[in-house]
C-alpha cells in the first residue's frame, strides 16, 4: 500500500532521514516510535510532499516524487498533524465540512459518525474551533481528516498534552479506523498506546529504522528500548 525504500530527506542543506525503509499495508496501525528529533515527524512529511526527498516513495504502486501536498491528499493519504492546525474562527461543524470529500465516490463517513464517535464535538459544534481545549482540538482535527475519506492516515503525536481519558479515547478511535479497513501509522512517543494497539512497531534513531518487529518483539527487546526510546 505505503512503501518507503531507501528514502532521504532534507531541510536544505540538512539531510534529516538516512536511507529509511518501510511499508504500510491495508488494514494495519504501524506504530513508528522514537525521540524528538529522531526523523518521524520528517517521515510524515515526507509522504505528503512537505519536505524534499531521495529514494522510492510509492502508494498503491504509483510514485509520490514530485507531487503537491493536496495531490497526495487527493490519492487518499489523510494527515494529521501535531500542530493539529484548525481553522480558529471556523466552527466545529464549519472544520469538518472543509474536509469533507468531493465529488466523486461516496465517504465512509458522515457527520453523524464524527458526533457519534465524539459527543463532545456534537455539543460544541457551533463554537468556534479557536476557543476549545487542545484535547477538543485534537478529536476535532482527526476527524476533519478522516472526513476526506483516507485509505491511509498518518498521525503525529495525537495524544501529547491531552488528558488520560482522551488519551483513551483516541486509542479507540484508531481501532475503529481499522475496523472499517482504514490504515494508521502512528507517530508517538507514549509506548503504552502504540504497543496496544499497533499490529507492527517501527523505532527511528538519528533519521534510520533501527528496529522493525511485532510490538512483543520491542517489548522483549531491552536494548532498543533502553538505547533509543528510554529517556
Amino acid at each position: 500500500m505505503l512503501k518507503m525504500e531507501n528514502l532521504h530527506a532534507y531541510y536544505g542543506k540538512s539531510h534529516v532521514l538516512h536511507g529509511v525503509t518501510f511499508d504500510v499495508q491495508p488494514g494495519e496501525i504501524v506504530a513508528l516510535l522514537g525521540r524528538n528529533g529522531s526523523g518521524r515527524s520528517t517521515a510524515a512529511k515526507a509522504i505528503m510532499g512537505l519536505v524534499d526527498w531521495e529514494g522510492t516513495l510509492e502508494w498503491k504502486g504509483r510514485s509520490l516524487r514530485g507531487r503537491k501536498a493536496y495531490e497526495i491528499a487527493h490519492l487518499g493519504l489523510g494527515y494529521v498533524p501535531e500542530s493539529r492546525d484548525v481553522f480558529p474562527n471556523l466552527t466545529v461543524h464549519q472544520n469538518l465540512l472543509l474536509g469533507q470529500k468531493g465529488s466523486g465516490r461516496g465517504s465512509r463517513w458522515t457527520f453523524d459518525d464524527m458526533y457519534a464517535m465524539f459527543p463532545r464535538l456534537k455539543e460544541r459544534r457551533n463554537i468556534e474551533a479557536g476557543v476549545m481545549s487542545g484535547g477538543e482540538q485534537q478529536m476535532l482535527t482527526l476527524c476533519r481528516t478522516l472526513m476526506g475519506d483516507p485509505d491511509l492516515i498518518i498521525i503525529d503525536e495525537p495524544t501529547e498534552g491531552l488528558a488520560p481519558k482522551i488519551v483513551e479515547l483516541v486509542a479507540e478511535y484508531l481501532t475503529r479506523l481499522k475496523e472499517r479497513g482504514i490504515s494508521v501509522l502512528l507517530i508517538e512517543q507514549k509506548l503504552t498506546i502504540a504497543m496496544t494497539i499497533s499490529d507492527r512497531a517501527l523505532v527511528m534513531g538519528h533519521g534510520s529504522i533501527v528496529f522493525q518487529g511485532t510490538p512483543d518483539e520491542l517489548r522483549a527487546n531491552s536494548y532498543v528500548r533502553k538505547e533509543w526510546l528510554e529517556v
